[in-house]
Protein backbone atom coordinates (compact mmCIF):
# COMPACT_ATOMS: atom_id res chain seq x y z
CA UNK A 1 0.00 0.00 0.00
CA UNK A 2 1.15 3.13 -1.21
CA UNK A 3 1.62 5.96 2.00
CA UNK A 4 -0.28 8.29 2.52
CA UNK A 5 2.85 10.65 4.44
CA UNK A 6 6.19 10.32 3.31
CA UNK A 7 9.32 11.60 5.05
CA UNK A 8 12.40 11.07 4.01
CA UNK A 9 16.38 12.43 5.43
CA UNK A 10 14.57 15.14 7.36
CA UNK A 11 16.50 17.59 9.14
CA UNK A 12 15.85 20.45 11.83
CA UNK A 13 18.69 22.27 13.95
CA UNK A 14 18.69 25.09 16.34
CA UNK A 15 22.26 26.81 16.92
CA UNK A 16 23.94 23.13 16.48
CA UNK A 17 21.62 21.64 18.10
CA UNK A 18 20.10 18.72 15.90
CA UNK A 19 16.41 18.22 16.83
CA UNK A 20 15.59 16.01 14.03
CA UNK A 21 18.56 13.82 12.86
CA UNK A 22 17.80 12.76 9.28
CA UNK A 23 14.41 11.31 9.93
CA UNK A 24 12.17 8.58 7.88
CA UNK A 25 8.85 8.29 8.87
CA UNK A 26 5.61 7.14 7.30
CA UNK A 27 1.82 6.40 7.69
CA UNK A 28 -0.38 4.19 5.49
CA UNK A 29 -3.61 5.22 4.76
CA UNK A 30 -6.35 4.97 7.21
CA UNK A 31 -3.43 3.73 10.14
CA UNK A 32 -2.34 5.30 13.42
CA UNK A 33 1.49 5.69 13.43
CA UNK A 34 2.32 6.66 17.37
CA UNK A 35 5.81 8.74 17.53
CA UNK A 36 6.49 8.24 20.95
CA UNK A 37 10.43 9.30 23.07
CA UNK A 38 11.73 10.27 26.33
CA UNK A 39 10.75 14.27 26.87
CA UNK A 40 12.74 16.27 24.54
CA UNK A 41 13.23 13.40 21.62
CA UNK A 42 11.85 16.00 19.19
CA UNK A 43 8.52 14.99 18.96
CA UNK A 44 6.76 18.20 18.49
CA UNK A 45 9.20 19.50 16.24
CA UNK A 46 9.01 16.91 13.99
CA UNK A 47 4.93 17.40 13.85
CA UNK A 48 5.55 21.69 13.61
CA UNK A 49 7.68 20.51 10.30
CA UNK A 50 4.78 18.17 9.27
CA UNK A 51 2.22 20.88 9.56
CA UNK A 52 4.55 23.91 8.04
CA UNK A 53 4.89 25.79 11.23
CA UNK A 54 8.34 25.11 11.01
CA UNK A 55 10.43 24.55 7.51
CA UNK A 56 13.14 21.61 7.90
CA UNK A 57 16.69 21.98 7.10
CA UNK A 58 17.33 19.33 4.78
CA UNK A 59 14.65 16.25 3.51
CA UNK A 60 11.38 15.60 1.79
CA UNK A 61 8.01 15.57 2.79
CA UNK A 62 5.82 13.76 0.60
CA UNK A 63 1.64 14.29 1.51
CA UNK A 64 -0.81 12.14 -0.81
CA UNK A 65 1.57 11.79 -3.80
CA UNK A 66 2.57 15.33 -3.68
CA UNK A 67 5.57 17.30 -2.19
CA UNK A 68 4.73 20.00 0.59
CA UNK A 69 8.31 20.34 1.92
CA UNK A 70 7.39 24.33 1.34
CA UNK A 71 3.89 24.48 1.50
CA UNK A 72 1.92 27.09 3.78
CA UNK A 73 0.28 25.85 6.99
CA UNK A 74 -3.06 26.96 4.87
CA UNK A 75 -2.03 25.06 1.99
CA UNK A 76 -1.39 22.08 4.01
CA UNK A 77 -4.74 22.01 5.70
CA UNK A 78 -6.39 22.39 2.60
CA UNK A 79 -4.64 19.30 1.13
CA UNK A 80 -6.28 17.14 4.41
CA UNK A 81 -3.61 17.35 7.14
CA UNK A 82 -5.20 18.89 10.44
CA UNK A 83 -3.04 19.48 14.04
CA UNK A 84 -4.56 19.29 17.27
CA UNK A 85 -2.50 20.95 20.36
CA UNK A 86 -1.43 20.13 23.53
CA UNK A 87 -3.16 22.87 24.71
CA UNK A 88 -6.76 23.32 23.70
CA UNK A 89 -7.16 26.06 20.85
CA UNK A 90 -10.93 26.80 21.05
CA UNK A 91 -12.66 30.47 21.26
CA UNK A 92 -14.16 30.28 24.46
CA UNK A 93 -16.93 33.22 23.89
CA UNK A 94 -18.30 30.96 21.07
CA UNK A 95 -20.76 28.21 21.60
CA UNK A 96 -19.88 24.28 21.09
CA UNK A 97 -21.77 25.02 17.33
CA UNK A 98 -20.24 28.01 16.46
CA UNK A 99 -16.68 26.65 17.45
CA UNK A 100 -17.31 24.05 15.06
CA UNK A 101 -19.38 25.98 12.10
CA UNK A 102 -16.27 28.11 11.90
CA UNK A 103 -13.99 25.26 10.94
CA UNK A 104 -16.53 24.33 8.37
CA UNK A 105 -16.81 27.63 6.99
CA UNK A 106 -12.76 28.00 6.52
CA UNK A 107 -12.74 24.35 4.59
CA UNK A 108 -15.19 26.27 2.11
CA UNK A 109 -12.97 29.29 1.80
CA UNK A 110 -15.69 31.46 2.94
CA UNK A 111 -15.23 34.66 4.57
CA UNK A 112 -15.89 35.20 8.01
CA UNK A 113 -17.08 38.32 7.21
CA UNK A 114 -20.47 37.20 6.70
CA UNK A 115 -20.50 35.19 9.95
CA UNK A 116 -23.99 36.68 10.72
CA UNK A 117 -25.93 35.03 7.45
CA UNK A 118 -23.67 31.99 8.20
CA UNK A 119 -24.93 31.49 11.44
CA UNK A 120 -28.28 30.75 9.91
CA UNK A 121 -27.02 28.44 7.39
CA UNK A 122 -27.68 24.70 6.99
CA UNK A 123 -24.97 24.03 4.83
CA UNK A 124 -22.39 24.61 7.60
CA UNK A 125 -24.76 23.44 11.04
CA UNK A 126 -25.45 20.04 9.35
CA UNK A 127 -21.68 19.14 9.02
CA UNK A 128 -20.98 21.12 12.61
CA UNK A 129 -23.56 18.81 13.84
CA UNK A 130 -22.40 15.45 12.81
CA UNK A 131 -19.01 16.31 13.85
CA UNK A 132 -19.70 17.08 17.09
CA UNK A 133 -22.20 14.39 17.44
CA UNK A 134 -18.87 12.01 16.31
CA UNK A 135 -17.21 13.22 19.12
CA UNK A 136 -20.20 13.07 21.65
CA UNK A 137 -21.04 16.65 21.75
CA UNK A 138 -24.39 16.67 20.44
CA UNK A 139 -26.10 17.88 23.82
CA UNK A 140 -24.02 20.76 24.24
CA UNK A 141 -24.50 22.55 20.62
CA UNK A 142 -25.65 26.05 22.80
CA UNK A 143 -23.07 25.46 25.44
CA UNK A 144 -20.27 28.54 25.69
CA UNK A 145 -17.19 26.66 24.89
CA UNK A 146 -15.75 28.13 28.12
CA UNK A 147 -17.69 26.65 30.22
CA UNK A 148 -16.75 23.22 29.20
CA UNK A 149 -14.54 21.21 31.22
CA UNK A 150 -11.16 20.21 30.42
CA UNK A 151 -12.40 16.65 28.63
CA UNK A 152 -15.16 18.05 26.72
CA UNK A 153 -12.74 21.22 25.51
CA UNK A 154 -10.42 18.82 24.13
CA UNK A 155 -13.75 16.71 22.51
CA UNK A 156 -14.45 20.16 21.09
CA UNK A 157 -10.64 20.14 19.78
CA UNK A 158 -11.26 17.33 17.77
CA UNK A 159 -14.47 18.06 16.33
CA UNK A 160 -12.97 21.44 15.04
CA UNK A 161 -10.41 19.67 12.97
CA UNK A 162 -12.93 16.52 11.88
CA UNK A 163 -15.21 19.37 10.62
CA UNK A 164 -12.11 19.78 7.84
CA UNK A 165 -12.68 16.99 6.43
CA UNK A 166 -8.81 15.90 6.66
CA UNK A 167 -7.24 12.84 5.17
CA UNK A 168 -4.81 12.71 8.53
CA UNK A 169 -4.60 13.85 12.24
CA UNK A 170 -2.07 15.20 13.77
CA UNK A 171 -2.37 14.72 17.19
CA UNK A 172 0.13 15.99 19.98
CA UNK A 173 -1.14 14.72 23.30
CA UNK A 174 -4.50 14.70 23.22
CA UNK A 175 -5.05 13.14 26.30
CA UNK A 176 -2.66 15.78 28.08
CA UNK A 177 -4.34 16.41 31.31
CA UNK A 178 -6.89 14.74 31.48
CA UNK A 179 -7.75 11.97 33.85
CA UNK A 180 -7.84 8.06 33.87
CA UNK A 181 -11.40 8.30 33.02
CA UNK A 182 -11.50 11.24 30.47
CA UNK A 183 -8.49 10.04 28.71
CA UNK A 184 -10.34 6.44 28.48
CA UNK A 185 -12.99 7.73 26.89
CA UNK A 186 -10.91 9.65 24.41
CA UNK A 187 -9.05 6.46 23.76
CA UNK A 188 -12.77 4.92 22.45
CA UNK A 189 -13.46 8.25 20.83
CA UNK A 190 -9.98 7.72 18.29
CA UNK A 191 -10.90 3.92 18.25
CA UNK A 192 -14.11 4.98 16.98
CA UNK A 193 -12.20 6.90 13.84
CA UNK A 194 -9.62 4.33 13.36
CA UNK A 195 -9.35 3.05 9.85
CA UNK A 196 -11.40 6.34 8.11
CA UNK A 197 -8.69 9.04 8.62
CA UNK A 198 -5.15 8.50 8.84
CA UNK A 199 -3.49 9.65 12.69
CA UNK A 200 0.00 10.55 13.96
CA UNK A 201 0.08 10.18 17.32
CA UNK A 202 1.86 11.99 20.02
CA UNK A 203 1.07 10.43 23.29
CA UNK A 204 2.68 10.18 27.12
CA UNK A 205 -0.43 8.13 27.94
CA UNK A 206 1.17 4.37 26.48
CA UNK A 207 -1.65 2.77 27.50
CA UNK A 208 -3.76 4.53 25.26
CA UNK A 209 -0.36 3.85 22.33
CA UNK A 210 -0.88 0.41 22.70
CA UNK A 211 -4.48 0.14 22.23
CA UNK A 212 -4.51 2.81 19.08
CA UNK A 213 -1.22 2.43 17.63
CA UNK A 214 -0.66 -0.05 14.31
CA UNK A 215 2.95 1.06 14.38
CA UNK A 216 5.30 2.86 16.87
CA UNK A 217 8.61 4.84 15.95
CA UNK A 218 10.37 5.22 18.98
CA UNK A 219 12.46 9.10 18.91
CA UNK A 220 15.19 9.67 20.75
CA UNK A 221 17.19 12.91 19.96
CA UNK A 222 16.18 13.17 17.07
CA UNK A 223 16.12 10.36 15.55
CA UNK A 224 14.04 6.81 14.80
CA UNK A 225 15.63 3.83 17.09
CA UNK A 226 12.58 1.63 16.00
CA UNK A 227 9.52 0.90 14.02
CA UNK A 228 7.75 -1.37 14.13
CA UNK A 229 4.57 -3.17 15.95
CA UNK A 230 4.37 -2.84 20.05
CA UNK A 231 6.13 -6.43 20.60
CA UNK A 232 8.38 -5.38 17.80
CA UNK A 233 9.85 -1.91 19.46
CA UNK A 234 8.62 -3.53 23.24
CA UNK A 235 11.48 -6.46 22.19
CA UNK A 236 14.16 -3.69 20.97
CA UNK A 237 17.31 -3.43 23.31
CA UNK A 238 17.51 0.09 22.61
CA UNK A 239 14.02 1.31 23.12
CA UNK A 240 14.55 -0.14 26.78
CA UNK A 241 17.91 1.17 27.50
CA UNK A 242 15.87 5.12 26.34
CA UNK A 243 13.23 4.55 28.74
CA UNK A 244 15.19 3.36 31.80
CA UNK A 245 15.22 6.39 34.41
CA UNK A 246 11.96 7.68 32.40
CA UNK A 247 8.56 7.38 34.88
CA UNK A 248 6.86 5.66 31.84
CA UNK A 249 8.08 2.17 30.66
CA UNK A 250 7.33 0.11 27.76
CA UNK A 251 5.24 -2.35 30.36
CA UNK A 252 2.88 1.15 30.89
Amino acid sequence: MKPLLSVKGLVKRFRGITATDHLDFDVLPGEVHALIGPNGAGKTTFISQLIGELQPDEGVILFDGADITRLPVHRRALAGMARSYQITSILPDLTVLQNVMLAVQARRGHSFRFWARAALDQDLIAPARAALELVGLGGELDTLARNLGHGACRQLELAVVLAMKPKMLLLDEPMAGMSPQESAEMTQLLLKLKGSVSIVLIEHDLNSVFTLADRITVLVYGRAISTGSLDQVRADPEVQAAYLGEEETLDA
